[in-house]
């Protein structure tokens, strides 16, 4: 046995010492996780609580504009606060629609009741006839002022000065020449010839009763008994109140706590399992690249959640899931790199120049996987609603977070242990590779290991594309006569989930439905749970009649969702959308950053990979939520991923062959060498993203396990359409380019070319 050196046990040690504090950070970061993931906001579907969809409306019957949306939206956190809610979620979807989602509260009745009781503040005569709403006033235009004698008083800011001038022109001609300006002003309870003499008192909503003698188009002083505190709160209640909006529920549905509790502990150890399982993997292929990669992962997560939680990120089920998905595109990036440097240590490099030309070699393919998932959750983000919007906040901080630590930080570690030297002869410890597959150049070796040289590739296209016909040419026609199995989000009527002690039979389902006057669509009755959908949009009232009535019968636990029509369009108008401008942008993108050639295969491949996820969902009739669309949107980011470090390889052996000696069999043999350089990687990145998801599809929660299926469906066809399918129709269309002669460039020049006249001077 060879004695070791002074040197090489320096480096020995130093490897040990630095090897050992990188595990003291990972656990100190397993310690810190506790405290952060104390500290996050948890999402309706983690807490417990209540949400609900609203259709904002003009009092006056006119446009919904956005200036009057935004000013309900501020009303509504205001309100909000009176409730004792941490932390609410207030989306604006659409031109008219704003959902609200309150995690933790604890009745749903009284949420209800306070967020649909609107502070609005109107104008009128003393017969009670509405003059102008708070249209004219500007939006938080309230402000604490003066009287003449000095007085507390309320200042409002005029912004339709002409609007204003009109009114109080008319109001001045009057018998009773007052405007009278009310807040939260109702028929029949309110008027002026009762509460009048009560005007500006705490006893009244008339907040002001004034004298109009002439038409006037200035700022108004509300003026009365005020003390200062109530001149305060009054300011505060007039500009959250300072809109001319009703608001219509469109849907609603209440979370129990316990359900969240359950679903949080199963998803994390599901996480959990899921990332060891990736650690281990990693080992066990790259050995010492791999732990550090593995470290790299680690730091990767905390990161991910400290940058959630300081952007004030509510972590939901598919927050959760983007992360742990994440999680498999990041090592993608390693894997990658990894590759890129065996392949240099084959060709006879050594480890310094192989880790070099490797990191240099592979960045374009990370950079350009990662930025066309980027376009796809910038999309998600822009078009998506309440989870799909969810699912691409924490899809964009992964993407960021993976370029920091993924890339920058593994090749930093990995640069400072082999500057070490002490792996140099060690790429089998280092990196997996045997010493004696790498050649000596020296001495003239070729490269004595290719991975799956002369491998036909595309030969498996004919055995592939039938199977992918056949799988969607079935779906379609499961769809053509029985349709999807969509679920609540697109399908207007209600979702009514029990929990009972008692058992509860079909046919007294159907008694009951009858009672309450309710048409039944569909009903699955598990061990403790029974969901049961109906065809009615419930509205408030009625949505506490059915929580009472299963309550007082059963003794049962009643959770109601509901959606309306309106809702159902704009789900899935948005769903449709999302996907197809996400397709565009790839195209975009691929046809700037390679051709076009390459930018269609990819797309006619992110198609198959979609129509094969709805072929699957129909034919084994699983439902169709929001969460299904996440994962759509997913995969179409996340396959591409494969083909583009495909046609990345392609691209770069393609710049090496000169274009005019090209042929149509060359290309062939130059796209099966590209697949063949590139398969091993493929199929590690596919395992390790598959990990988690299978982990999470049998011990995360049944709530998500739509998305886990359509994403194991997404990344099996994913996976084998970037190798059999884009490649091969990139080939076909490649191929008659490269067929065409090339047109001849015309070449200005100011040089006076001499004519040639045979027999003169030719």
């Amino acid at each position: 046995m060879k004695k070791e050196t002074k040197k090489q046990k320096h480096s020995k040690r130093k490897v040990i010492t630095t090897s050992a504090i990188l595990i003291l950070i990972v656990v100190g970061i397993c310690f810190s996780f506790i405290p952060l993931f104390k500290n996050l906001k948890f999402g309706l579907d983690l807490q417990g609580g209540f949400e609900i969809l609203y259709k904002a409306t003009s009092v006056d019957k006119s446009k919904m504009t956005s200036e009057k949306l935004t000013a309900t939206y501020k009303t509504l956190s205001k309100r909000i606060d009176s409730l004792g809610v941490s932390e609410p979620e207030i989306i604006i979807e659409g031109n008219d629609k704003i959902r609200v989602k309150l995690a933790g509260v604890k009745d749903p009745d009284e949420a209800r009741k306070q967020l649909s009781t609107v502070a609005t503040l109107s104008f009128r005569d003393t017969e009670d006839n509405l003059l102008m709403t708070s249209d004219v006033l500007k939006a938080g235009g309230a402000k604490i002022s003066q009287d003449s004698a000095g007085n507390p008083a309320v200042l409002l800011t005029v912004k339709d000065k002409d609007k204003f001038f009109e009114v109080t022109n008319k109001v001045k001609d009057m018998d009773k020449n007052m405007l009278v300006i009310w807040l939260d002003y109702q028929d029949l309870r309110d008027s002026y010839a009762k509460e009048g003499a009560l005007c500006g008192t705490s006893e009244s909503n008339c907040l002001s009763a004034a004298t109009v003698s002439q038409g006037f188009a200035s700022d108004v002083i509300i003026q009365g008994n005020f003390t200062s505190d109530e001149v305060s709160n009054l300011v505060d209640l007039i500009n959250s109140g300072s809109l001319p909006s009703k608001l219509t529920e469109l849907s609603s549905k209440t979370v129990g706590a316990s359900f969240g509790d359950s679903t949080l502990e199963k998803t994390l150890i599901a996480g959990i399992i899921g990332i060891s399982l990736i650690a281990i993997i990693l080992v066990a292929v790259y050995h010492f690249a791999g732990f550090i990669s593995s470290v790299s992962m680690m730091i990767y997560t905390f990161l991910v959640f400290a940058i959630f939680w300081l952007v004030g990120g509510v972590l939901t089920l598919p927050g959760i899931a983007a992360l742990v998905l994440g999680i498999g595109m990041a090592v993608d990036s390693n894997v990658i790199t990894f590759a890129r440097i065996k392949e240099e240590l084959y060709k006879g490099k050594s480890l310094p120049v192989a880790f070099r030309e490797g990191t240099k070699s592979s960045f374009s393919a990370i950079i350009d996987s990662n930025v066309t998932t980027l376009i796809v959750a910038i999309i998600m983000f822009i078009f998506g609603e309440s989870s799909i919007k969810g699912f691409a906040t924490m899809l964009i901080i992964t993407i960021a977070v993976t370029m920091f630590t993924m890339v920058f930080l593994t090749r930093l570690l990995l640069k400072l242990f082999i500057k070490n030297d002490y792996f140099n002869d060690k790429t089998r410890a280092f990196i997996n590779v045997k010493k004696e597959d790498i050649p000596n150049v020296n001495k003239n070796e070729s490269v004595k290991k290719v991975p799956f040289k002369d491998a036909d590739f595309l030969k498996y296209t004919k055995v592939f594309v039938p199977i992918s016909i056949l799988i969607i040419l079935v779906g379609t026609i499961i769809i053509g006569v029985k349709g999807l199995n969509l679920g609540i989000d697109y399908q207007a009527g209600s979702d009514i989930t029990i929990e009972a002690s008692k058992k509860i039979t079909k046919k007294d389902i159907n008694k009951d439905l009858s009672n309450l006057k309710l048409k039944l669509r569909d009903v699955e009755i598990n061990d403790d749970e029974i969901d049961i959908r109906v065809n009615n949009v419930l509205d408030g009232n009625k949505v506490k009649e059915v929580v009472n009535y299963f309550e007082e019968k059963y003794d049962a636990k009643t959770n109601v969702g509901v959606v309306s029509n309106i809702v159902k369009k704009e789900l899935t108008k948005n769903a449709i959308l999302s996907v197809l401008i996400a397709m565009i942008g790839i195209i975009i993108y691929m046809s700037i950053r390679f051709r076009f050639s390459y930018a269609i295969s990819g797309v006619v491949a992110l198609f198959h990979d979609v129509a094969i996820i709805f072929a699957l969902f129909a034919i084994l009739r699983l439902e169709v939520s929001t969460m299904f669309i996440a994962a759509i949107l997913a995969i179409i980011g996340y396959s591409i991923n494969d083909t583009i470090v495909g046609f990345d390889r392609i691209r770069e052996n393609l710049s090496k062959e000169e274009r005019k000696k090209l042929n149509k069999e060359k290309l062939i043999t130059l796209t099966n060498k590209s697949i063949s350089e590139t398969f091993t990687r493929t199929i590690y990145t596919s395992v390790t993203t598959l990990v988690p998801v299978i982990a999470l599809i049998f011990l995360g929660s049944s709530e998500i396990l739509t998305f886990n299926l359509a994403m194991l469906f997404g990344l099996i066809a994913g996976t084998y359409s970037s190798i059999y399918i884009a490649t091969a129709l990139f080939a076909v269309l490649e191929s008659k380019n490269i067929t065409k002669p090339e047109k001849k460039k015309i070449i200005y020049t100011d040089e006076i070319e001499e004519k040639k006249i045979k027999g003169i001077n030719c």
